[in-house]
């Protein structure tokens, strides 16, 4: 099960590939095993273990014996916080090998997760381990006879199922609060890209965090995803993904009544004013939107236009994205790697020609892109303009580096094509006028609304959607309430 690899640039990276449970990575209970694939060569990378039903509740075992053990249930606030503070510290001290196994595994360029996911992933971890000891109840006088209180406490046993087409975030999104809280976590990531889990794992266990208490289970999720979902003794899920899988981990979990927080899909609108400062929002365009190849599930992939500086932005817009850089993951050029996987990649094409049979408008892009050869799951940066609201590229979530740009003439007319989509999860607003920002930020239906910037994430704020973007809230203050019960302790003083 352990591996040596040297990567293209140059790193030489030992791991193991089975499954995380105890502290310890271990063989599989079937001979079943998952490839994973370079994305950008479409060349094997290794194999890792694939949980069966019987390895889920060994891991779901040891997370209750851990969760209950004075090892880690009698822990006091500020040493939980320390715990978390030494995994980031690790993370800082291997972000080169542990992004560089996302880059192979992921295909997201190397130089782009150094700059902003490495930072970001042990910051995350850094701010909950802050919220560690401020989790308090409340004291409620009842009467002269009766006193009441409230106890925050953790949920318990937490299943962290993490997408395959996106890149670390939503791990330490998940860990940074359950732990902080005092929960145990299994994490579950996609069977598409199990390599910086597993990484991830050993830097939580070399931090000191008791066996039990952050375990990894590779497989599928029709199997291995489902059979944690399932678990009794799984306490909590928290999913990022697809619509389509959200649902069914919703319907799973509702006979046992179990805590969900889902973060789906997203079609996400991104409005520019005739006032707005047009470079700047062609700009925040093309990071939104382009951004790890379209592989993010608040990206702006809906562009609406005024009429009147339609032409004047698509110029500008399209000038910048033939500036992209579309190449090797460790190509320090690169701007945009390739799709995760060649399901994803399949989808995308799938979306083009369905654009192209509907009428939309090719300003660029619009298929595979052929100057690294013909292996890679490689997508030119794509732009269509003309798109109309009964088309599918309007409404549906492709997920890869296609933008559909829509004009409008009004601020109501504006406000009614972005919200003219079963998702919510963001919208963006570009305009000098800060009335018509505030006015159309609250009308816009979805969680979050950026304005004159497009995906800046900051931990310190909440990442929620509305409508089929999900249920419940990751970062911020907010993201810890998933993680924590409330429990009322009725005191008779008579």
């Amino acid at each position: 099960m352990d591996i040596n690899l040297t990567a293209p640039n140059g790193k030489n990276i030992s791991f193991s590939t089975g499954l995380f449970i105890n502290n310890q990575f271990v063989k599989g209970s079937s001979s079943e095993s998952l490839a994973s694939i370079d994305p950008a060569t479409e060349d094997p990378i290794c194999s890792v273990e694939v949980a069966t039903d019987a390895d889920v509740d060994t891991a779901v075992q040891a997370a209750r014996a851990a969760f209950d053990n004075p090892a880690w249930r009698d822990l006091t606030p500020e040493q939980r916080a320390a715990l978390l503070h030494k995994a980031a510290d690790l993370i800082e001290a291997h972000k080169e090998d542990l992004f560089t196994l996302q880059a192979l595994d992921v295909g997201k360029p190397f130089p782009a997760s150094m700059h902003f996911e490495a930072p970001h992933t042990a910051g995350c971890l850094r701010y909950y381990a802050g919220w560690a000891d401020k989790l308090h109840g409340q004291t409620v006088p009842v009467s002269k006879d009766k006193f009441g209180y409230t106890l925050r406490q953790p949920v318990g046993v937490c299943g962290a199922i993490t997408p395959g087409t996106s890149r670390s975030p939503p791990r330490p999104w998940k860990l940074g609060p359950a732990l902080a809280t005092g929960n145990c976590v299994i994490m579950k990531p996609s069977e598409y890209t199990p390599l910086s889990a597993l990484y991830l794992a050993k830097l939580f266990a070399e931090a000191g965090y008791p066996p039990g208490v952050v375990q990894v289970l590779n497989g599928h999720g029709r199997s291995t995803g489902e059979a944690l979902v399932n678990h009794p003794g799984v306490d909590k899920i928290a999913f990022t993904g697809s619509v389509a899988t959200g649902q069914r981990i919703l319907k799973l979990a509702a006979g046992q009544m179990k805590r969900t927080t889902i973060e789906a899909g997203g079609k996400s609108a991104f409005l520019v004013f005739a006032d707005a400062d047009l470079e700047q929002a062609a700009k925040w365009a093309i990071s939104g939107g382009f951004g790890n190849a379209g592989q993010i599930c608040s990206a702006n992939s809906r562009i609406l236009v005024q009429r009147a500086v339609q032409q004047q932005f698509l110029d500008i817009f399209s000038r910048m994205a033939r500036a992209s850089k579309v190449g090797m993951p460790f190509d320090a050029s690169t701007t945009q790697g390739p799709q995760a996987s060649k399901m994803q990649y399949n989808k995308i094409m799938g979306y083009i020609e369905s654009a192209n049979q509907d009428g939309a408008e090719l300003v660029m892009g619009g298929g595979r892109y052929q100057d690294l050869g013909d292996k890679g799951y490689f997508v030119q940066p794509t732009i269509y303009k003309g798109v109309t609201r009964d088309m599918k590229i309007f409404h549906e979530e492709i997920f890869g580096p296609v933008l559909a740009v829509t004009a409008f003439e009004t601020e109501d007319e504006a406000v009614a094509l972005a919200n003219d989509s079963a998702y919510g999860l963001a919208a963006m607003v570009f305009t000098e006028n800060i009335k018509v920002a505030h006015r159309t930020a609250a009308r816009l239906q979805s969680g979050m609304v950026y304005i004159n910037e497009s995906n800046n994430v900051d931990w310190k704020l909440p990442f929620r959607g509305s409508k089929q973007s999900g249920l419940g809230s990751e970062l911020g203050e907010s993201g810890l309430d998933a993680y924590l019960e409330e429990k009322v302790i009725h005191l008779n003083l008579g």
